[in-house]
């Protein structure tokens, strides 16, 4: 998440009330996991074995439960909770906006574009040219939506990140600032849910289309011309690179890549990143010709054992 203006080290930690270590006027310009951090960002960590990675990161604001050494060219704030702070500046910098109409007044929505009836189109949401939503369809704030989109009845974008640290009177939600990109010439079917990334964006690439009942992680990126059947469940920060079809009732983790070309079959369990131009089936995921071969021997087993007999 990008701040509309840049932030002086000394105010943020005014913001979430922290000791800093660094130049008082230490341009911060937004905040972001670590795995899309740039230069600007404040990205936080609160466990000693992802220090190093944090400190290391294109991040040059890192958010720390630890006064440590700083590295040279960087910032620290220093928290007693830094998941905590984090939710803090993510509610300061991007608050829940409540409202009381179908249509924010504040959304854009460009030429053609037909809106069916029951529809919700939050604060700040941009839709393109000539896409169709049907009815029932929730579309959160700061959502961004290209042209000729079809989105099918009942299809939620923008849910929060399904993201939790376990503490001993329960679970605290990371709070979601990011957003849902929907690129050009995306369909997407009935009763799908995409959520949004907790700072950056969940993207759906152009001409990529989306069946019934689908769910995609938040801050997973899928490329262009993909094909995703039903009841598939794509975890959070995977990638998914260009025209990648995979069948239904797939299932993911987390943070894997899916490269470009590759084929999963249906009711795969993807537990690790796969190339591209490839096929793959089963749990845990094989390429499809030698995991049939396994099936295919593991049939013959009475056989054998009958033999020995």
């Amino acid at each position: 998440m990008k701040f509309q203006k840049v932030y002086t080290l000394e105010e943020i930690a005014s913001i979430i009330n922290c000791e800093y270590v660094g130049d008082a006027h230490f341009p911060v310009s937004g905040m972001n996991e670590i795995h899309v951090v740039e230069a600007g960002d404040i990205v936080f960590v609160d466990h000693p074995k992802y220090y190093e990675k944090a400190l290391n990161s294109a991040a040059t604001i890192v958010l720390i439960n630890k006064n440590v050494t700083c590295p040279d060219g960087k910032a620290l704030l220093i928290s007693e909770d830094p998941f905590r702070d984090f939710n803090k500046l993510t509610n300061y910098f991007r608050p829940f906006q409540f409202s009381n109409v179908s249509i924010a007044t504040s959304a854009l929505i460009g030429e053609g574009t037909v809106i069916q009836p029951n529809a919700f189109i939050g604060n700040h949401v941009v839709i393109g040219k000539n896409c169709l939503i049907h009815s029932n369809v929730s579309i959160y704030d700061y959502t961004v939506i290209g042209d000729n989109v079809n989105i099918h009845a009942g299809t939620v974008l923008g849910a929060d990140a399904f993201y939790y640290k376990k503490r001993p009177e329960g679970y605290d939600q990371l709070l979601s600032g990011g957003r849902v990109v929907i690129q050009d010439n995306v369909g997407i079917g009935a009763l799908c849910t995409i959520d949004k990334g907790v700072t950056g964006d969940t993207t759906i690439g152009e001409g990529t289309k989306i069946d019934n009942q689908v769910h995609v992680g938040h801050d997973t990126i899928i490329g262009k011309k993909c094909l995703i059947a039903s009841q598939t469940g794509i975890a959070g920060c995977v990638i998914i690179e260009d025209e990648v079809t995979i069948w239904g009732q797939v299932g993911t983790t987390s943070g894997i890549t899916i490269g470009s070309k590759a084929v999963i079959m249906g009711q795969t369990g993807v537990t690790k990143s796969v190339e591209g131009g490839k096929s793959y089936f089963g749990t845990p995921i094989e390429e499809s010709r030698e995991k049939l071969k396994q099936l295919a021997n593991i049939k013959k087993i009475p056989e054998i054992l009958n033999k020995l007999k």
